[in-house]
């Protein structure tokens, strides 16, 4: 039976005292050979987090089938009231585990991080920076990366194809780049002329990288006004075409910072990430403010079609990325090699 009448019917709304939320989804099936250093691994990360957000910040963890052991520390954090939100689900797949943290927020930005990435101080401010000076900004990483601009930039290539704002500029963080394509176990036989120039781009005196990653990166949440309910892939490329291609369809950009502002821990813990944690300064009352952001609708069937398909494929000409290059400063001598 029931008694009385529910006292939250008569809410009108739900007052949102948050302006950032973070979703990293966690899947740690076991501690064993892989997997080994998972905790401690995701420990450094969301103590990183902890120490280097503003008191506006929305913490979402989406436990994605890990053990006990994970499990029982994700629930010692929410209960202390460290993470705003936790989500316990069997293994459902990366994306679908973050399709649950971005359902039921309405926060403006949202960051979509791995349970291996270790944040720096003034990441969260340096992403601000670039919503507040590129407008048309709808992804910031935080992390540089080899030629960033050749996934999913058709249309800041094209929008700004002959703008002497986007040109080629010296590396600004080579340690951090160099270090990055070790974390992911990539040997140093890459083509050395990527850890010296980058395509970036200008705007109110703030310098950016053209181009974002996946690992760690920050939306608008606009691009997800309509969220999916189901993605058929657990992982590999397929399942971030959501991701990658949501902010196309309303013509913003990928962008990440011109610095370093995160670093990628993999799944071996070694003691230099400590280090790093033990040196981070809090950021709690350190509160960026977001600029009156314009909402952007939906481009054009032909829009799209132009600067993400037709426009690419005529990028991807040897000739034209040759032009390109030169027209865009590449030094010469790195032209025909790049």
């Amino acid at each position: 039976m029931r008694q009385g009448s529910n006292p939250n019917k008569i809410k009108v709304d739900v007052e949102i005292n948050f302006m950032h939320q973070i979703v990293i989804p966690v899947y740690i099936p076991n501690e064993e050979g892989y997997f080994k250093d998972g905790l401690t691994i995701l420990n450094f990360c969301l103590q990183s987090l902890f120490k280097t957000v503003h008191s506006k910040t929305f913490i979402t963890v989406v436990n994605n089938g890990s053990c006990l052991q994970v499990t029982e520390y994700l629930n010692t954090l929410f209960f202390e009231n460290k993470i705003q939100e936790l989500i316990h689900t069997n293994n459902i797949g990366k994306l679908n585990a973050i399709l649950k943290g971005l359902a039921g927020n309405n926060i403006e930005l949202v960051t979509i991080a791995d349970a291996d990435v270790l944040f720096l101080n003034n990441w969260q401010n340096e992403t601000l920076k670039m919503f507040n000076s590129f407008p048309k900004a709808g992804v910031v990483g935080v992390v540089p990366q080899f030629k960033l601009f050749e996934s999913n930039c058709g249309n800041i290539l094209f929008d700004n194809l002959f703008s002497k704002k986007m040109h080629f500029s010296e590396v600004k963080n080579q340690k951090a780049l160099i270090y990055f394509y070790e974390s992911i176990g990539w040997d140093k036989n890459y083509n050395q002329n990527y850890l010296k120039q980058q395509l970036t781009i200008s705007s109110n005196n703030c310098t950016a990288i053209v181009g974002a990653g996946h690992f760690v990166a920050t939306y608008k949440k606009e691009v997800f006004d309509k969220i999916v309910t189901f993605i058929g892939y657990k992982m590999g490329a397929n399942s971030l075409n959501y991701l990658d291609k949501s902010p196309l369809y309303k013509g913003l950009w990928r962008l990440t910072t011109y610095d370093n502002f995160a670093y990628h821990m993999g799944n071996v813990a070694e003691p230099w990430m400590n280090g790093i944690l033990q040196k981070l300064k809090n950021n709690s009352n350190s509160v960026p403010i977001l600029l009156n952001q314009k909402h952007h609708k939906k481009i054009s069937r032909l829009h799209f079609f132009i600067k993400n398909r037709l426009f690419i494929k005529l990028f991807s000409n040897k000739i034209v990325r040759k032009l390109f290059y030169k027209y865009k400063n590449l030094p010469k001598d790195m032209i025909s090699n790049y």
